[in-house]
């Protein structure tokens, strides 16, 4: 833990202290979430658990799942990652969101294969060329790599190899299966993956960010409790958590 995020977790166990919430009165926050932010969000739970001596609990939920229990009202305080956290304000199943990270996409190759450069623009674009197979998601950032390969000027030549996982497959699953050789998925998501090589994020001038959100849920029973992980989620000063998550800090 850095000098500045051991200050921060100080400084909010000084104020839940004021606030008459005590470790000796912890409570257990549940936290809804998908692949796309559960690396980073376990991070942070982790770091605000030592800080507060409240539990969170990060439950993942696959695809429809994360949507029904938002919807049906399932006990929990937090949801991160799904899509529409706006709607659900609208529906009055989210009461409060709060911005606390960006993801963006890395790549990947079956272990084994060969460990392309993609440190710069032009490197990465040689791999896409020389790779026989590409491959990505239709979700979340998978959208990217298409106005990343227009933006390269490489769409025309690669778009006949390129492959689109379905289904909620995983990229990383996807490699090892065999198909296709070049993968590309959020950075958090595509590693580490035992059987894969992790190749790195894409070039700083190619990436294109999303934005994480969590929202507090209508039902949560602890509220000020879910409000202060919040708080501490989006706090500059825990950005290396994030990092560690391989997501990224919103600035």
């Amino acid at each position: 833990m850095t000098i500045r995020t051991y200050a921060a977790s100080l400084a909010v166990v000084a104020a839940l202290g004021m606030s008459g919430l005590k470790p000796a009165g912890a409570v257990e926050l549940t936290v809804f979430l998908n692949q796309a932010t559960e690396s980073g969000v376990r991070e942070l739970a982790k770091g605000f658990e030592q800080a507060t001596g409240n539990k969170v609990n990060v439950v993942f939920k696959a695809g429809a799942e994360l949507a029904k229990a938002i919807t049906s009202g399932e006990p929990g305080d937090l949801t991160s990652g799904g899509a529409g956290l706006d709607e659900y304000v609208k529906t009055g199943k989210v009461v409060q969101v709060v911005d606390y990270a960006r993801v963006a996409n890395g790549a990947a190759v079956k272990e084994g294969g060969k460990k392309y450069d993609i440190s710069t623009v032009a490197k990465l674009k040689d791999a896409l060329l020389e790779a026989k197979t590409i491959g990505h998601s239709n979700a979340g950032t998978g959208p990217f790599n298409t106005r990343m390969f227009q933006k390269m000027g490489i769409y025309d030549q690669i778009k006949d190899k390129v492959r689109i996982t379905m289904g909620g497959k995983l990229v990383a699953q996807a490699l090892i299966d065999g198909d296709f050789e070049f993968g590309i998925q959020q950075t958090n998501v595509i590693q580490p993956f035992p059987g894969t090589i992790y190749l790195g994020p894409l070039p700083d001038e190619l990436l294109e960010y999303a934005t994480s959100s969590v929202g507090l849920l209508a039902v949560s029973k602890h509220p000020e409790e879910a409000k202060a992980f919040m708080k501490y989620m989006a706090d500059p000063a825990n950005a290396g958590l994030l990092r560690k998550g391989a997501m990224f800090p919103l600035s």
